[in-house]
């Protein structure tokens, strides 16, 4: 970190392209000295911090006409990776398609910081607060590869971003979120929880997303569930989802998926939390959430 914070400082070219065809002709004549931006909210975070090295070119993106739109499009909800995080929280239409999206927007940063920061940075990052209920929700994702647009799925999207195989001249250019169905007779459950160190306006410790279907009589189907936080690895717990598929919730169920969850979940220990803590945390709010869902479903 000390040798980032005394290179020379100076300050960055901007290069704002007009289209996604110029934007990733940029990037691709740049290299590693050009990186695409918008909101920059968590890069600036990172250049203050000295944790990253300020880059000689910044790739501009917001020039680029359509990336900011949410529209109702074919039975979905198309969301351009340069919406704000405040329009999202704002969206009507994302509370009724995803709402466990609309609550990860809702508890990251203060309002100044939704205000610019945008939904593709968070995703882009490859930890960010929503990625946990995109994998819940079956999300997709948009990107350009410099010919085509195509969607791909954020789980898939996720491990190629963490193996390092996404091309660096890659653009996100939105998501895609459809409303899932599932069986006659039942509701959907959808759930994000964050922990941080204080109440609110801080980076998260632990966040998990819940998504599934429960019937009259407490069983469960299409379970999802997803946890993450801080700088970790956004992932599903298949383990955890394989317990509950099918099953009645009940006292002796929780504690299985528990325990599940505490197996599978990996993080990372930092100066705040351990990684004991952040998989019990994990374990915990899973388990409090569905069980919260059952005396719900018990009322109806």
């Amino acid at each position: 970190m000390e040798a980032l914070r005394d290179e020379p400082l100076w300050t960055p070219a901007v290069q704002r392209p007009r289209s996604l065809h110029e934007a990733w002709e940029l990037k691709r004549t740049l290299g590693e000295d050009g990186i695409y931006v918008a909101g920059s909210t968590l890069l600036r975070t990172q250049w203050e911090a000295g944790t990253v090295s300020m880059p000689k070119s910044l790739i501009d993106l917001r020039g680029i006409e359509d990336l900011a739109d949410i529209d109702e499009d074919g039975g979905g909800l198309s969301i351009g990776a340069l919406a704000d995080l405040s329009q999202c929280r704002r969206s009507a239409a994302l509370g009724q398609t995803a709402p466990a999206v609309q609550e990860a927007v809702r508890c990251i940063a203060a309002p100044a910081v939704r205000n610019l920061a945008t939904i593709g940075g968070n995703i882009a990052a490859g930890y960010g607060d929503c990625l946990p209920a995109l994998l819940v929700c079956d999300a997709e994702l948009a990107v350009f590869d410099g010919k085509f647009l195509n969607r791909r799925r954020v789980e898939e999207w996720l491990a190629d971003r963490w193996s390092g195989a996404l091309p660096p001249e890659e653009i996100l250019t939105g998501l895609w979120l459809a409303p899932p169905a599932g069986p006659s007779g039942s509701r959907r459950i959808e759930i994000f929880r964050k922990v941080g160190r204080r109440e609110a306006f801080t980076p998260s410790l632990v966040t998990v997303a819940i998504g599934c279907f429960i019937d009259s009589k407490g069983r469960l189907s299409g379970v999802k569930i997803a946890a993450g936080g801080g700088s970790g690895r956004p992932q599903r717990l298949d383990i955890a989802e394989a317990v509950l598929e099918g099953a009645h919730i009940g006292p002796e169920l929780l504690a299985s998926v528990y325990e599940a969850v505490i197996s599978q979940f990996e993080t990372y220990g930092d100066p705040f939390a351990t990684v004991e803590y952040k998989k019990k945390t994990a374990g915990n709010l899973i388990v409090a959430e569905l069980w919260k869902a059952l005396e719900g479903n018990a009322g109806k």
